[in-house]
């Protein structure tokens, strides 16, 4: 299955901006919502190119609400997630998936009980954070160490030139 995730904006709640919007809702209403990480929507789709409709159909929304969209597609790669504009330029033939791996921007995820200003007692059911994105380069096998904090793991991302050179 093909999973896409739904990065909120800092000053939203993802979840109730989507969920409180008919139309928003209607897109979402076949999927089961997950919340991974803090403030996002996680959906398994049945490809790569009903992925890319879902965000297609959910553009207005993510323009206003979200900060970033992921497809995570197991035939291209099982741990690294691909952009929303790498994801549409495979769905179109504009790039082929084993040429996608060496922009990458990489998040930082941090537990709930790591996250700076939070009380303990509120974070025992929340999720961890992604946190701080860092562009690197692949030039081999292993990507460069996330280096912008302490984290408890990563999430890489891969991107198009374009959005690398942004």
């Amino acid at each position: 299955m093909t999973q896409v995730c739904l990065v909120g904006s800092e000053d939203v709640n993802l979840r109730y901006e989507l969920l409180s919007r008919e139309t928003a809702r209607n897109a979402l209403a076949t999927y089961d919502l997950q919340e991974p990480f803090e403030n996002t929507v996680t959906v398994e789709t049945v490809s790569l190119g009903a992925a890319v409709a879902l965000l297609n159909d959910l553009n207005w929304y993510l323009v206003r609400f979200a900060d970033a969209a992921f497809v995570r597609d197991p035939s291209i790669s099982e741990t690294e997630w691909l952009s929303r504009d790498l994801a549409r330029a495979i769905r179109d033939d504009e790039i082929a998936p084993e040429d996608t791996g060496r922009f990458l921007k990489v998040y930082g995820v941090v537990d709930a009980a790591e996250r700076e200003g939070d009380d303990e007692n509120d974070t025992l059911d929340r999720p961890p954070s992604l946190v701080e994105p860092m562009l690197l380069t692949r030039t081999g096998e292993t990507i460069p160490e996330y280096d912008l904090r302490d984290v408890d793991d990563t999430l890489v991302v891969r991107v198009t030139e374009s959005e690398f050179g942004a």
